[in-house]
């Protein structure tokens, strides 16, 4: 997992062409303008998903981590906390759904980091996270997150 400002993003054009297409679409629209909904970048290698909701409490949520996809969750209104973890040996509450590309897990993340407007954390299948939670109060939250096909 990576954590950071989307002003060091082209620290992380390193990790490939799909990372650099992807900062680039980033970098390049109006997020504010745009709608809720999956926007495509290059079919289903690398897409976005754009999307509002309040915080929530952490209590009532559970990890999450994926097969197929490496996620790029970018704030660009409001703040949140993200539990995350590293994915071990723990059972998934939720069995992995190959449609929908994800698994629950029930621990507890290890680690909250929070994301304010203008930062990004990269999620890699190795990576539990638990996003979307209140620091204090619920607020209003707009996020982009980047899905990256894996390359295996």
């Amino acid at each position: 997992m990576i954590i950071d400002t989307f002003q060091n993003a082209q620290l992380y054009h390193g990790l490939g062409e799909k990372f650099v297409k992807a900062f680039n679409y980033l970098a390049n629209t109006n997020f504010l303008a745009l709608e809720k909904g999956k926007y495509e970048v290059e079919g289903d290698k690398i897409f976005a998903i754009v999307n509002e909701y309040d915080t929530v409490d952490a209590a009532g949520e559970q990890m999450e981590a994926h097969k197929k996809y490496i996620d790029i969750q970018y704030i660009v209104k409001g703040k949140e906390l993200i539990g995350h973890d590293f994915l071990r040996e723990q059972i998934p509450s939720k069995p992995y759904s190959e449609t929908e590309d994800y698994m629950l897990f029930a621990e507890k993340p290890s680690f909250f980091s929070m994301l304010d407007t203008g930062m990004f954390a990269i999620f890699f299948p190795t990576d539990l996270h638990m996003p979307n939670i209140s620091i204090a109060d619920a607020i209003g939250v707009k996020k982009v997150v980047m899905k990256i096909a894996v390359d295996y």
